[in-house]
């Protein structure tokens, strides 16, 4: 999700958000047919010219809705064209809170513009990351002296630090306004290997998210790493008596189509799949860097919905 900076495999094309009702992080879900998806197209273009409704086409084709994230926002026209132009895929849109490793504040104040737009919202939260180091134990002291320096740092991943984290994630979600129950996605990048310090972090941060209690902590991570995160993740749900899913939102895999389900990617509990990263795409003759996703809600983050 990182553009620009991210130190990324180069072969990565995809990611998903995990999020169905099942808790097995390695069941994958079939392929939908193109037949299939076809034949629901006619029934509601038919249904539209008759005046009938056709839900069992439209039951299918829910739970796909194709949005986007860059690192930069881009801009209140630019938004509105992207959102107003016929034809236009997009539905929803990533929305960065300044972090740790994201110190980019152009989205902030935006929140208000975009739903008045009309468009959905999946709040990302960009956390510490490995760079594909291994954190080293440090005192208290030295990590307070670290992050006078610089916040973004591989030595500060800790259960601490992840609880800073929570702490601060909420701060910012709640000062740009968005609703209590809002789903907060952690960004956590592609690692070779978790270090203990990482997952002892991102389970620190979803269990302080939940004792906190104004935001829901999803999670946003690459396709190799997602088993062992959706069970630690899932761990944590369940140790805190939450028995919702967690929402995932998974980047990697193969096969993306935007008119693919989330579960596509070989997760039943992805709910939102990145399958096209850092490529330039135009609305209305507006170009902008992006990567693509298909997610099972029209605004990812919003609370009480189920999939779509």
């Amino acid at each position: 999700m990182f553009r620009g900076w991210r130190i990324a495999d180069s072969a990565l094309v995809g990611v998903g958000l995990g999020i169905a009702c099942q808790t097995s992080p390695s069941a994958p879900t079939p392929q939908r047919s193109k037949l299939v998806d076809a034949a629901a197209a006619v029934a509601q273009t038919a249904g539209k010219i008759t005046g009938q409704a056709s839900p069992m086409a439209t039951d299918y084709t829910k739970g796909t809705y194709v949005g986007f994230d860059t690192h930069t926002y881009p801009g209140d026209a630019t938004m509105k064209a992207w959102k107003e132009t016929p034809g236009s895929p997009y539905k929803w849109v990533g929305y960065y809170l300044p972090a740790p490793c994201h110190n980019d504040k152009s989205w902030v104040g935006k929140r208000e513009v975009l739903q008045k737009l009309g468009w959905g919202i999946a709040i990302v939260y960009v956390g510490q990351q490995t760079w594909g180091k291994t954190p080293r134990p440090i005192t208290s002291a030295q990590r307070d002296a670290l992050r006078k320096q610089n916040d973004c740092q591989v030595d500060l991943i800790s259960a601490e630090e992840g609880e800073l984290n929570a702490e601060d994630a909420t701060r910012e979600a709640e000062s740009q306004g968005f609703a209590q129950g809002s789903v907060v996605f952690l960004d956590i990048e592609r690692m070779q290997t978790i270090p203990p310090a990482m997952r002892a972090y991102y389970k620190a941060w979803t269990a302080r998210m939940l004792e906190l209690g104004k935001y829901k902590p999803g999670v946003y991570t690459h396709n190799f790493n997602a088993p062992q995160i959706f069970t630690d993740v899932k761990s944590v749900f369940v140790a805190a008596g939450d028995t919702t899913t967690p929402r995932f939102w998974i980047a990697g895999g193969k096969g993306f189509d935007t008119q693919a389900a989330p579960q596509d990617v070989g997760y039943a509990f992805a709910g939102v799949w990145q399958g096209v990263l850092d490529v330039a795409r135009s609305v209305a003759n507006i170009k902008l860097p992006v990567d693509v996703n298909v997610a099972s809600w029209l605004s990812p983050s919003e609370s009480g919905t189920a999939t779509q």
